[in-house]
């Protein structure tokens, strides 16, 4: 039997692996402004073209390279960060794998131009899908300019994976706003098909997160700082009215290099308890200073997991600098140390009135372990008794799988204290959910009716939002479809004006829901708007299930939901209704 394990060819084995480092066009352009950064340079232009399937171009000023540099940059595990292992935990630089243009090179015809301040010459070296082409001499500035093109021609089935133009340019964003607000003393620019987005000068951190966010994101931050003698912190948190529903002003930086980290996360959330809406999320710039040999990037080849020598202490710390800014800057509530705030709500008491000694009454006839009664189809049940004892559910019902519950009438249902609705049909318990009941229908309606011909009201108030750079581009991506669902807005500067929304969306509900589609469009591209549209409207929209309180608000949706075929799931995956059986012993 002839030998089966062989070596892959290594243009096979770089594309594999490139899959690691390069998952988008945004990995790259990560990549090469990094690339810049480590070169010292002062000045780096982006330019993209169709978000960067197309083109991908870095120029920076940095130190440039030589001639054997640069052929050697393009082979695996080629670095000039690091030249043994300990070297690794006194890192000071972006990279150090040596992976980045190697896998690049192999998915993608990348061409370099470079030259260093000392020489007079430069050099040009052309890589299309990990095979070199050429190396010449070059006339060029003192400097490196990356060109890559066609990103993923060779992989035609990774290209075909990738989103829409509007959603990776998108991510393209969000690692450019993560370096440039890492390095704020260096210039940005940034242009998408020949239009300029960005233009960053060289300055302090607010000036650039100003810059990228928004001038007015400047009177919304609180700086925060704190040095002790292994560590350093500051930067910006945003007060509490700024807090928002959706990620996009959380970022963490560790010796200049952006990383995530949900530990941390939890550490500042912790901070603005009681100060924030649950499911609001504060904004951040957080930026440690800390000794290279405490932490480890080298987690995984994206490098935005860190690992922490002591980030329990560090958790501590940043949750407790956090709430001295608040408080300094007399965000939290003050407290009063003279008066215990529980003794000013209690009433005084006569000086003659005897005080008696508090009692309980207890059940001695009470026995934990007697068996419960099983309901039986020969007994007489009282409803209205046996749902006013319970609080939840009156059994505990078994999962089965859920047939389609039969047709009901307004006065067989029954209300329980959990905001739920019960009934009692062929020997079988019925638990109806109203809140994921009435998501359901109203998502079918929305799906089914918003087909460009949606009924719309004019605001005679409109309605405000302020909006940064990264929210501006979401919904200019989806203001087509949004205003053939019903809604009419005007994106000036930091803040869009709403002045028409859907007829059948409450308008104190409509910054809800545009918060969440923006939320959705981070991980959705405007093509499957219809869906998440109609969710995020269903979700909104629908009525709490405290606010059930009569059979006859609860009636007209089952009747709706009963002309849908009563699906067993929300459109959230979550189960609309529930049975159990009442056991015969017959």
């Amino acid at each position: 039997m002839p030998d089966i394990i062989h070596l892959l060819p290594d243009n096979v084995a770089n594309q594999i692996a490139a899959g690691e480092v390069v998952q988008r066009p945004a990995s790259v352009v990560k990549e090469l402004l990094e690339n810049a950064i480590d070169a010292g340079a002062t000045q780096v232009i982006l330019i993209v073209k169709e978000a960067g399937r197309n083109l991908i171009q870095v120029v920076d000023n940095g130190i440039g390279m030589s001639v054997t540099d640069a052929r050697m940059a393009f082979e695996r595990h080629a670095t000039s960060k690091i030249s043994k292992t300990e070297d690794i935990f006194h890192i000071q630089t972006k990279g150090f794998r040596g992976e980045a243009l190697a896998s690049i090179s192999a998915v993608a015809q990348v061409e370099l131009k470079t030259k260093k301040n000392e020489e007079e010459i430069g050099t040009h070296v052309v890589i299309e899908g990990g095979e070199f082409i050429t190396q010449k001499p070059i006339n060029t500035a003192t400097g490196t300019v990356f060109l890559v093109k066609n990103l993923f021609f060779n992989v035609p089935a990774r290209r075909k994976f990738l989103k829409s133009n509007s959603v990776e340019l998108r991510h393209i964003l969000d690692e450019f706003h993560r370096v440039a607000l890492a390095h704020e003393t260096v210039q940005f620019q940034l242009f998408n098909n020949e239009e300029e987005l960005f233009r960053l000068r060289s300055g302090g951190v607010l000036q650039r997160i100003s810059e990228i966010f928004g001038r007015k994101i400047q009177h919304q931050l609180i700086p925060v700082s704190e040095q002790l003698e292994w560590i350093r912190l500051s930067g910006f948190i945003g007060k509490p009215e700024s807090a928002k529903k959706i990620r996009g002003e959380q970022f963490f930086f560790v010796n200049y290099r952006f990383f995530k980290s949900n530990y941390l996360n939890k550490a500042v959330q912790d901070a603005f308890e009681n100060l924030i809406p649950s499911k609001y999320l504060p904004s951040f710039f957080i930026y440690i200073e800390i000794d290279p040999e405490k932490i480890d990037v080298n987690i995984h080849p994206t490098k935005t997991e860190i690992k922490f020598e002591d980030e329990s202490s560090i958790y501590m710390l940043l949750r407790t600098t956090i709430k001295k800014s608040l408080g300094v800057y007399n965000v939290a509530p003050s407290l009063d140390f003279d008066q215990n705030p529980e003794w000013s709500n209690l009433s005084s008491v006569n000086k003659n009135t005897s005080i008696t000694e508090p009692k309980i009454k207890i059940n001695p006839t009470y026995n934990p372990f007697e068996e419960k009664k099983i309901i039986t189809s020969k007994e007489k049940i009282n409803l209205q008794e046996l749902y006013a004892s319970s609080r939840k559910e009156i059994l505990s019902p078994e999962i089965f799988d859920l047939p389609n519950p039969p047709l009901i009438e307004e006065q067989s249902l029954l209300r329980l204290s959990n905001g739920r609705w019960v009934i009692e049909k062929e020997n079988k318990l019925w638990f109806l959910d109203p809140y994921r009941i009435h998501q359901t229908v109203l998502y079918e309606n929305h799906l089914k009716n918003y087909k460009g011909n949606a009924l719309s009201q004019q605001l005679l108030f409109p309605i405000n939002r302020p909006v940064y750079d990264m929210e501006k581009e979401k919904l200019d991506s989806i203001k087509t479809p949004l205003f053939a669902c019903g809604f009419d807005m005007d994106i000036e500067s930091d803040i869009v004006t709403i002045t028409a929304i859907p007829s059948d969306v409450p308008q104190e509900k409509v910054i809800d829901i545009i918060d969440d589609l923006l939320m959705e469009l981070s991980d959705h591209s405007e093509d499957e708007f219809s869906t998440f549209f109609s969710k995020s409207v269903s979700k909104v929209s629908a009525k709490k299930r405290n606010e059930f309180i009569q059979p006859s608000q609860f009636y007209p949706i089952w009747k709706n939901f009963e002309s849908l075929g009563c699906p067993k799931y929300n459109p959230f995956g979550k189960k609309n209704f529930e049975q159990t059986v009442i056991i015969d012993f017959d």
